[in-house]
């Protein structure tokens, strides 16, 4: 399967308008974004645990990132309340178990060789967030080579406008609501843009952004 493969294109979608669609767990189901490949895959996807859900135990062969939406996600290793980032280097593994139920934004297999670094960051705790500009905290969450990972907070009315620069851009609009080429985007909405392309938006409400840069490849793979 190849849904948005191309990472020279410019991508935008909604979640409301993207259906759930059932995966071969019961109570596991899933938005996808992005996709290569089958079960087995390298994907971006919502996905959404139903209460008392259970995931049999699975080795990340190429890497797991996630950020926690809604809920509480759970498995051996711990558990992680709403707006909790977590990543599972290459070879590692677990079994979620979902008392509570969850929603998750998930990266698979796009992990460096190299990045064996685990991650369990409570994004909700102040002291890490800093103000670079004006109506902007910025929060960094992960850096490895060029691909850098962060969460940025907008006041209402401040405006982004940048060019992406090499390995191109993904945000996704955790809270609020922001207006992109025109378009009114709500919580939520996921973005891909190239290098070289301009990342411009503007908040129109306080906004949640999560934002990775510097990890796409070139063209399709």
């Amino acid at each position: 399967m190849q849904l948005r493969a191309d990472f020279a294109a410019t991508e935008a979608v909604d979640l409301a308008a993207v259906d759930w669609v059932a995966s071969p767990m019961p109570g596991v189901e899933r938005k996808m974004l992005d996709r290569i490949g089958g079960e087995v895959a390298r994907a971006t996807s919502v996905v959404r645990y139903a209460p008392k859900s259970r995931f049999s135990a699975h080795t990340h062969e190429g890497g797991e990132e996630f950020l926690v939406l809604e809920g509480t996600f759970g498995d051996e290793h711990g558990s992680y309340p709403r707006l909790t980032y977590v990543r599972n280097p290459p070879g590692t593994s677990h079994s979620p178990i979902l008392d509570e139920g969850c929603v998750i934004l998930v990266k698979l297999r796009q992990f460096a060789a190299d990045d064996l670094t685990p991650v369990r960051l409570d994004t909700t705790h102040p002291d890490a967030w800093h103000a670079p500009t004006p109506g902007a905290e910025v929060l960094p969450l992960h850096r490895h080579r060029d691909e850098v990972v962060r969460l940025e907070r907008l006041a209402p009315g401040t405006v982004v406008d940048r060019e992406v620069g090499p390995g191109g851009i993904e945000a996704f609009l955790v809270d609020g609501r922001i207006e992109k080429v025109g378009r009114l985007h709500r919580a939520w909405a996921w973005f891909r843009q190239p290098a070289g392309s301009q990342f411009s938006l503007r908040a129109l409400d306080a906004s949640l952004i999560y934002i990775k840069e510097g990890h796409l490849p070139a063209g399709r793979p």
